[in-house]
Order: C-alpha cells, then structure tokens, then sequence
C-alpha cells in the first residue's frame, strides 16, 4: 500500500498538482446554503435537487433530495427534460423557505424558474413538506433575449424581493417579485444588470459568445454586490470558470467594478479563478453566518479529473471590496460523511 501511494503521489508531482484528490469531498454543482437553528444545508444541481446538511460547514450528510420525481410542469417547459434539475437557489422569509430552480434544454433559452416552498429544511420534522408553486418565469426561443436560469433572491432595503438570473444571450436579469414570493410583481419591473460582448452576427436563438451566468446579489457595507461567473462551465479539465464582483448603491444597478466600468458594457473586478489545483471555479453565492461572511462556489479539482467539489470559503474586505484567499482552496476542505 505504501508503494502504491508514493506512486501516485509521484505521478501527481509530475503532473504538477500539489496535493492528491480527497474522495470524500462533497460533490456538488452550483451549491447554494442556508441554516436552520443549528444545521447548514447546501443545495446543488442534480437529479431533483440534491442536498446535503452538515452542523460545522465541514462534515456533511446527503440528506435526500427537494423532489422525488419531477416538478409535474417540467416536460411541458422543455420536453427533453430528464429529471436533473439546475442552480437552485434557497432563500427564509417569515417562517417560510423557498427554494427556486430552473428547468431548460441545455444550450437553450427554453427554460423556466419555478419555485418550490417548505416550513422546514429539516426532514425529520412533523411540518417538512415541499410544496411546488410552479412557474416563476419562462423564456422561450425567438420570443426572448435572455434565459430563464440561474435564480438567486435579494431584498432591497424597503423589503421588497428581487429575483436575478440569466445566463448568456442578453445577459442577466433582474425582476421584481410580489410579496408571495412565488410570481412577478405587477406592474412589472425588469432590469438588465450585466452582459458580455456578443457576436451580433449569431442568431438570436443561439446562446452567443457572452459567456456570463449566475448571477448572485449580496447586500453589505451600504452597497448590492453583483456576483457573476465568466466564461465556460462543465468543460472538466478545459473548463475556464471564475468569479467577478461589481457593487451598486441600488439593486437595480448600475453595477460598477474597481475601475468605475459598467457590467453592462462587460465590466467585472475579479475576485477568484482557478488555478494548477482547481482548473475553475465559479456559480458563487454569498452568506454571512455568526457574524462572517462566506463565498460558497463549485470548483473543478485538478487531482480528481475536474470532478467538481464544493468549497466554503470565508470572505473578508479590502477598501469595500470582497477579498478571498486562493490558498484557503485547498485548506478548507469538506468531508462527505455515511
């Protein structure tokens, strides 16, 4: 066994990787958290919304999944649809957590938000019940220049809940919600916030060369943070995945980086990317617990195939400016537990 190991400890030397894959690490794509008394949980995509539960942000457990079999409008929205829902996104108010999901075609803006709503994230309670609420909104080809894709939910100052998302096309998005939670607010209110270059010449059906997604809003130090992932996902090994950050005095925008550029003419200040570990890293979201803040993100480890893992990394602040250690990616790992 000792032999064994040192080779592969040389052979991921030669390879130019400074540590070895730790298979117990959580697994997750897009991860998304929240807490209940004393319990973290962590939502990702996966076949009908994988999520896990853990008491320190270390040690982790599979609890189950959000559904059982598929939200029962799904095929009807993109007849393709296999069961594998994306990017989740959790979010508590008044008693209630509300866990929003997207269901698309990959490549296509024929996709669709819809939200799912629970008393509890705790499955041994008596109240634990997910109850789907449908439909947030739908993007459908030729009709629409964004996608309906990548939820995450923010209260404005006065309480009010925006919902942003998008990924590729025009960019991303923000609507209001009304105070359900669960439908647009009428009248209507629609924002662009960030978008890439894109080639003009593509036709409108096609999701373009303006890699940017996953947008993710959090409010600090009297400012919106608009956190977004550049570039390209689930490549494994020639994935390019990274995080940027602009800030905004108002959630509707503008969203400005470090040097004053709009997102919407393709500004971003970069907060992390990947490096000879974590070939990428992105489809961030943002928390803070017991009075520090954490940036939760996939990365895809070098050592393990790009296999994708999560990572809770905590965030401090430069100038108003969200900072993360590269080291902490290989410090602050997770256990996967029976």
């Amino acid at each position: 066994m000792k032999a064994i190991a040192k080779l592969a400890a040389a052979t991921v030397m030669a390879l130019g990787i400074s540590h070895i894959a730790q298979a117990t690490q959580v697994e997750v794509h897009d991860p998304v958290m929240a807490k209940e008394g004393d319990t973290y949980y962590v939502f990702s995509t996966g076949p009908g919304i994988t999520y896990y539960s853990s008491k320190d942000m270390k040690h982790w457990k599979k609890v189950g999944r959000v559904f059982q079999d598929q939200p029962t409008w799904a095929k009807g929205v993109a007849p393709s649809f296999d069961g594998h829902i994306w990017a989740p996104d959790v979010y508590h108010k008044d008693g209630k957590f509300y866990v929003y999901y997207s269901i698309s075609a990959f490549g296509k803006n024929t996709s669709a938000i819809g939200v799912t709503v629970n008393k509890t994230l705790d499955p041994k309670s008596p109240d634990f019940k997910w109850e789907d609420k449908g439909i947030v909104i739908e993007s459908v080809p030729n009709r629409d220049d964004w996608n309906a894709i990548d939820p995450a939910i923010v209260e404005d100052d006065n309480g009010t809940p925006w919902m942003s998302f998008g990924s590729f096309w025009d960019g991303l998005k923000l609507v209001k919600l009304d105070n359900s939670m669960t439908k647009v607010a009428e009248p209507q209110e629609w924002y662009s916030i960030a978008k890439r270059p894109r080639d003009v010449s593509l036709a409108d059906s096609e999701a373009g060369n303006g890699a940017i997604e996953a947008p993710y809003i959090f409010k600090k130090n009297g400012y919106y943070y608009l956190f977004v992932s550049f570039d390209l996902c689930c490549r494994q090994m020639d994935s390019t995945y990274h995080i940027m950050v602009g800030r905004s005095k108002n959630v509707q925008g503008p969203y400005l980086d470090k040097n004053g550029n709009d997102m919407l003419q393709g500004g971003g200040s970069l907060v992390l990317k990947g490096n000879k570990d974590w070939v990428a890293l992105g489809h961030n979201a943002a928390y803070t617990f017991d009075g520090k803040d954490y940036l939760v993100f996939h990365a895809y480890e070098t050592a393990d195939n790009a296999l994708q893992k999560l990572r809770i990394l905590e965030m401090k602040w430069d100038n108003d400016w969200p900072v993360v250690d590269p080291a902490d990616l290989n410090k602050n790992t997770t256990v996967l537990e029976k």
